[in-house]
């Protein structure tokens, strides 16, 4: 039942959970297990819980011993598929002590824009859930190009909610809910709740304006948001700290209402 409600989200049924890589890759990495207890908390009850993450690329940077992130694209696929094994690899390892398998789940635009494909995706998800198995969900980097990308993962985010028709979405970031402006600067306020018709075009966020083309921070949550809360998808955007407390339906973060078909 969509959770119409932050409150909800504590028993919502299929729930979809966003983390960045700033959140769980390199110094971050300790963030894992965190992450990882708190959807086993929520699977523990039986909900369905897949994960979205991001951090293939960064986390496999140090194993190519590069001293930053690749610039072209035959290096950043090269350390993606190196960092993907690792980061699934790290995920299992926390999600062990809780007797929970992941499945891993690559995908890219074409698996979601081709009718054929986006069916098997669905229908493999659908199982894996079925099986009580976590999925991880991951754009799939090695072969995807600048022309077929997603674009960022908040986005791939909102699609898989809408592709097994998830009860709500939870958009981890790195601060606990969104600001009018850019959070350092005088007069930003925290935003409680966005309505689905709200107009947000005044407002700032990062360094993009809304409508803007932006390529991450907190411009790409708020479309990818809209996009979710559209079809009737609630959305939480709040700290990857903080986890835990959204999962349980705490009254924290910015909520987005879903609109009512």
């Amino acid at each position: 039942m969509t959770a119409r409600t932050r409150a909800d989200l504590a028993t919502a049924s299929r729930i979809v959970v966003k983390v960045g890589s700033s959140s769980i890759s390199g110094e971050s990495s300790w963030r894992i297990p965190v992450l990882v207890e708190a959807l086993a908390a929520a699977h523990a009850r039986g909900a369905e819980v897949v994960l979205v993450s991001s951090g293939a690329i960064a986390t496999g940077i140090p194993f190519l011993r590069l001293d930053a992130r690749p610039t072209d694209l035959a290096t950043q696929q090269a350390a993606a598929a190196v960092g993907q094994n690792i980061l699934v690899y790290r995920y299992q390892e926390s999600l062990r002590p809780f007797d929970i398998v992941a499945g891993q789940v690559l995908l890219t635009t074409g698996d979601l824009e081709n009718p054929m494909s986006r069916s098997n995706a669905r229908r493999a998800m659908e199982r894996l859930l079925g099986l009580r198995i976590l999925p991880i969900v991951n754009e799939n980097d090695t072969v995807a190009t600048q022309e077929i990308r997603f674009g960022d993962n908040d986005r791939l985010g909102a699609l898989v909610a809408q592709l097994i028709e998830a009860d709500a979405l939870i958009l981890l970031s790195d601060i606990e809910s969104l600001y009018t402006k850019p959070p350092t600067d005088p007069g930003a306020e925290p935003i409680d709740t966005v309505a689905p018709d709200a107009d947000l075009s005044g407002l700032e966020f990062g360094a993009t304006v809304v409508n803007s083309v932006g390529t991450g921070g907190a411009a790409t949550k708020v479309s990818a948001a809209r996009l979710a809360a559209a079809s009737g998808i609630g959305v939480l955007v709040t700290s990857a700290d903080l986890v835990d407390k959204a999962l349980a339906g705490a009254e924290i973060g910015t909520w987005f209402e879903p609109a009512v078909s």
